[in-house]
Formats: structure tokens, C-alpha cells, sequence
């Protein structure tokens, strides 16, 4: 007798690999907050989703990044908190500090270009996303991803003592 149906995941295997993927990115964050901060040339390139629930910005920043904004933690990064659900740092955007609240949930991409490591995750739909308040664990799907070297200038030009604010599209999948 042949079965029709596919197997039912019970156990959400794919819930409890993205709690663990993101898992990754919170302990990477920790080690960049701990007092000696980022060992050697690691920087990470965080990729989050504007729109998703928890994230806190200034509005002018969410208005000029109304879905997905990247953000670069290497030399001028302060007050960063990683929690259990989200981090909280603060960056200069056109010399201004500006604080960002970033729930993991709305990360949907993680890379450090010093030893091409990438996570890529699936967006998140607004009503699956996690409230902060609540502290539920994270749930959706994510995908590991070898790294590419980056092109040549995949950075845009400009002040090296600012945080910039890069698109990614070129390491998208097309």
C-alpha cells in the first residue's frame, strides 16, 4: 500500500535549526560585545528586515530603509547589548548616533568577509515573528550558506571611520 501523504514534522526540526542558526549570530555578537571586542580583522555585515516586529529605529532610518537594511559592526560601534531575542547597538549614520533595536527574528542575513562565514535565513512573515516582549524562542526557517568572496569594492566608498550602510544584492541568489 503506497502512502499519499507526506510525513508530518512533529518535532519542527526546522524551528529548533533556525533557534540554533540564530544561536550563532547571538553568541558572535556576545564575544564582539565582551571588552576586547572583535579579535583580529572579524566585522560582521548584519542583514535585518525594517519592517519586522521589534525593530526600533529612528524613523528617518526606517523611512530611507523601508524593507531591509544592512548594518556593518567593525571599528565605530557602541553600547552593544546582545539579549536572549534581540541586540540593541549604537551606530553613526551621517555622523549622528542612532540607536537600533534588532530582534534575531528579523535578521535575515549574518556574513563576517574576514573568514567568509554566511548564515542566510528566510524572511520572517509579520504574523510568525516573535514578539521581544515575550521572549519566544525564534522559529523560522534557515538555510547555512557557503560564502563567496566578495568583489572587489563591495563596500561602497567613503569616510572608513563611519559605519556604512551597504546593499548585498550582489551575494544574493538570483
Amino acid at each position: 500500500m503506497a502512502q499519499d501523504e507526506t510525513p508530518q514534522d512533529l518535532m519542527h526540526y526546522e524551528a529548533m535549526a533556525q533557534d540554533a542558526l540564530r544561536g550563532v549570530v547571538r553568541a558572535a555578537l556576545k564575544r564582539a560585545a565582551s571588552p576586547d571586542g572583535l579579535p583580529g580583522a572579524h566585522h560582521f555585515y548584519i542583514t535585518f528586515k525594517t519592517e519586522a516586529p521589534g525593530v526600533s529605529a529612528p524613523p528617518d532610518l526606517l523611512g530611507k530603509y523601508p524593507d531591509e537594511m544592512t548594518i556593518v559592526l567593525q571599528h565605530q560601534y557602541r553600547d552593544l547589548a546582545p539579549g536572549e531575542t534581540f541586540f540593541t547597538v549604537t551606530l553613526k549614520f551621517g555622523g549622528q548616533p542612532k540607536r537600533l533595536s534588532v530582534p534575531y527574528a528579523a535578521v535575515t542575513r549574518f556574513y563576517d568577509p574576514s573568514v567568509q562565514f554566511l548564515l542566510q535565513f528566510e524572511s520572517v512573515e509579520p504574523a510568525e515573528a516573535p514578539q521581544v516582549e515575550d521572549e519566544t524562542p525564534v522559529v523560522p526557517v534557515a538555510k547555512p550558506a557557503k560564502a563567496k568572496k566578495a568583489p572587489a569594492g563591495a563596500a561602497p566608498p567613503g569616510d572608513e571611520d563611519e559605519p556604512k550602510v551597504v546593499s548585498l544584492d550582489q551575494f544574493r541568489k538570483k
